[in-house]
């Protein structure tokens, strides 16, 4: 009778564990479940305007930006979150007319604004497309170049986005993220947990380096090998935290 009683008791538990995970499922697309939960806070939408056009100009950010990823004539670039355009009209004039701009936002007002100022500016290089929470719905196999600026540590489903993002490379392409090394709630990411979220997903970091131009910092990650089933991805802990994923404080 007593080792029925627990035989129950453990039945009982795996319900509720599994009710409690179902519940907790139903707060996210259904279209990310398949992948582990990111076990960070993540900033609120701050507007589609990091900062003044003018300012960032001033500093050189996106000079500086566009040189350290070695963008040139003829390339194939997504800007990821590109809101009002401040990246996507200045990488459209970098890769010319032979190269070509892939604008995209999951807000669709600041695309209809972004799709007015690219007609008005007539950039014929730039085509602009709406992604989702967990899918930047790239083509396959399009991109040298993939641009995340100031917007990574708004995702809330990284291990998905990453997973769909990944094969929209061509060969030796390359994600470019340009983030502040703070906490994610407060419109940052600490370098070494966006190192570890990458790397579960299947990319090697080739380039570090921050620069009082871009306001942050600047990585540069390259796909290596297969890319893992999202059932194997483990989720990172925060800086600091307790889980065995080897992300140290």
């Amino acid at each position: 009778m007593h080792r029925f009683l627990i035989r129950c008791g453990l039945a009982a538990a795996c319900l509720a564990l599994s009710a409690c995970q179902q519940a907790e499922d139903t707060t996210r697309p259904p279209t990310a479940r398949d992948f582990p939960r990111a076990y960070r806070p993540v900033s609120a939408v701050s507007g589609n305007a990091f900062s003044n056009e003018q300012s960032r100009d001033d500093r050189r950010e996106a000079q500086t930006v566009m040189d350290l990823a070695e963008i040139r004539s003829g390339m194939t670039v997504a800007d990821i979150g590109a809101g009002e355009g401040y990246y996507t009209v200045r990488l459209a004039e970098r890769v010319g007319k032979s190269g070509r701009v892939l604008a995209e936002d999951i807000d669709g007002d600041a695309l209809a604004r972004l799709g007015n100022r690219v007609e008005a500016e007539r950039l014929d290089n730039v085509s602009i497309k709406r992604g989702t929470e967990d899918d930047p719905r790239l083509p396959r196999g399009s991109f040298d170049r993939i641009f995340m600026v100031h917007m990574y540590h708004e995702v809330s489903e990284p291990y998905a986005f990453l997973w769909r993002l990944r094969p929209a490379l061509r060969e030796g392409g390359q994600v470019i993220v340009v983030d502040v090394d703070r906490p994610t709630d407060r419109h940052g990411i600490p370098p070494k947990l966006l190192f570890c979220e990458f790397e579960r997903v299947g990319f090697r970091l080739a380039e570090f380096v921050r620069k009082p131009e871009i306001a942050g910092y600047f990585a540069r990650f390259e796909a290596v090998g297969e890319r893992p089933d999202p059932h194997d991805i483990e989720p990172c802990s925060q800086p600091g935290g307790t889980s065995a994923d080897g992300l140290e404080s």
